[in-house]
């Protein structure tokens, strides 16, 4: 049964166990989008650490139509942030690619959130901090996260967390409502995550943690989604030549 009083608690800890060991006097460093994911993780990290040791980095790719949320939630916690706007670099890297060779629309999809890690990685060398991942469970278990991109890191506080429950404890910080009931969309189609993803994430997380789907076909989406994903989760695979 879920407590999110406990499991708050717990990772609070869980987070300042991790800086203890890991980087003792360090700073977190966050990607803010100004969803639920972004906005719990940070809220985590300032219960853990204080909001002195929390880092915000808003990345827009030229103009973004939700910034506002992102900078809500910097302005609650009360955190330190910088505005890196990655348009520059992601059309550069475009423009330096030879033209004979054709970019898809998933690696143009895939190639900001690369960037944004990259972003991360350059702040945190330079002020001392280890980078969040953001990703939760419900997300990681259908492989709706870019590798090397949002779904890198140094420490994930939300990975074995459902939305459902990540939602539940961004009430019980006290965050603003508009942000943890947020509706997650790709940012480009317009469409909700779910609209991509062809179920809700209250069916998923039902799923997850009860084994139980009303729809059989959705069910089967799930499972081809989880089995063809479940490379992300895993070390990159290395030769052993057994010495």
């Amino acid at each position: 049964m879920f407590n999110v009083e406990k499991v708050t608690g717990d990772c609070v800890l869980w987070i300042q166990k991790f800086f203890e060991e890991n980087g003792k006097g360090c700073n977190a460093v966050v990607g803010i989008s100004g969803g639920k994911d972004s906005s719990v993780t940070a809220a985590l990290c300032v219960r853990a650490l204080g909001r002195d040791r929390v880092i915000g980095i808003l990345m827009p790719n030229g103009e973004q139509s939700d910034i506002d949320c992102a900078r809500l939630l910097v302005d609650h916690l009360g955190i330190k942030h910088y505005v890196v706007n990655i348009k520059d670099a992601f059309d550069g890297v475009l423009g330096a690619i030879p033209k004979e060779l054709t970019i898809s629309t998933q690696s143009r999809i895939n190639l900001p959130p690369r960037i944004r890690m990259a972003t991360l990685y350059a702040v945190s060398q330079s002020c001392n901090g280890r980078v969040a991942n953001t990703c939760n469970l419900s997300e990681d278990w259908v492989g709706y996260s870019t590798r090397y991109g949002d779904a890198a890191g140094d420490f994930s506080p939300l990975a074995h967390l459902t939305v459902t429950e990540v939602k539940a404890i961004g009430h019980y910080l006290g965050l603003p409502a508009s942000l943890v009931e947020k509706v997650p969309s790709d940012g480009l189609s317009g469409k909700t995550d779910e609209d991509n993803l062809g179920f809700t994430y209250a069916e998923l997380d039902r799923y997850i943690r009860e084994g139980v789907i009303d729809d059989l076909s959705k069910k089967d989406l799930i499972d081809r989604k989880h089995k063809a994903n479940l490379f992300k989760l895993q070390l990159m695979p290395s030769f052993d030549p057994g010495f």
